[in-house]
């Protein structure tokens, strides 16, 4: 499993999300950022074109040589730099080649991912699953639930356990943190529902280790010590940091 590409230092990564646009250079020795992050409003309405244009405004902010990989994460299944999905993002993305579309805007060859596929592969690289051998999930507990599943370093994409059938729901609308804050639960309430979830996931998949992410993995205390798996469970360490550095790993690893 290479730690960083074998051609480039540096990658450039990008995280659109629903509220914001996000972008920075990363050292891929480390993965750390090289340079400050630059933050721009997601355009409303969040259309292809609008978003585009933000992502070429962000790419042109840097002074980036031609040849850096570019890689940016999308709120959606992506097959091939297709988006197949539209979360928090304007319908009219369903079908659109972003990869063709962000290349075409900022005049160079973009990858465009899954966002909880580029934050998985960023815990398995720099951050909680680093050296971790086997299968390693990486979940995200946020408005929805986000999933990347990384087997012996390589990403296997879109997995959207998120959406996984359990007891009648679609997973998330009762275990996300979404749904933490909507239902009042308290922490050993919603640590039940995060119980049943995890069960189901160690069962079908039977991870080496499973990793914590979204903004709610800050609170790890609160509620990971009340789960009883037969995986070890452990918060994300990339925070939100994790979206533009897989997304620059995952670039420059397309460029090898």
């Amino acid at each position: 499993m290479s730690k960083h590409s074998k051609k480039h230092e540096t990658a450039f990564g990008i995280d659109i999300g629903g509220s914001g646009i996000k972008g920075a250079p990363v050292d891929l020795h480390d993965g750390e950022f090289a340079d400050d992050r630059l933050r721009i409003p997601t355009p409303q309405p969040a259309t292809p074109d609008a978003v585009a244009k933000t992502v070429a405004e962000i790419v042109d902010s840097f002074d980036l040589g031609k040849h850096v990989p570019i890689g940016v994460t999308f709120p959606a299944v992506m097959l091939h730099g297709v988006a197949q999905s539209a979360a928090n993002v304007d319908e009219s993305w369903i079908g659109t080649d972003a990869e063709k579309l962000f290349s075409k805007a900022t005049d160079r060859t973009v990858v465009a991912v899954n966002d909880a596929d580029a934050a998985g592969y960023a815990e398995v690289l720099y951050g909680a699953a680093k050296d971790v051998k086997g299968v390693v999930l990486v979940v995200t507990l946020g408005t929805g639930i986000g999933s990347a599943l990384v087997v012996d370093g390589r990403l296997v994409p879109n997995t959207e356990l998120g959406h996984l059938e359990i007891d009648g729901h679609d997973a998330e609308s009762r275990a996300a943190e979404s749904a933490r804050d909507r239902d009042g639960l308290d922490w050993e309430q919603w640590a039940q529902r995060l119980q049943r979830y995890f069960s189901v996931v160690e069962n079908l998949f039977w991870p080496d280790l499973i990793v914590v992410g979204g903004g709610v993995s800050k609170h790890d205390e609160d509620f990971l010590p009340l789960l009883d798996l037969r995986t070890k469970i452990v918060p994300a360490k990339l925070r939100n940091a994790a979206g533009i550095v897989g997304a620059a790993a995952l670039a420059a690893e397309a460029d090898d």
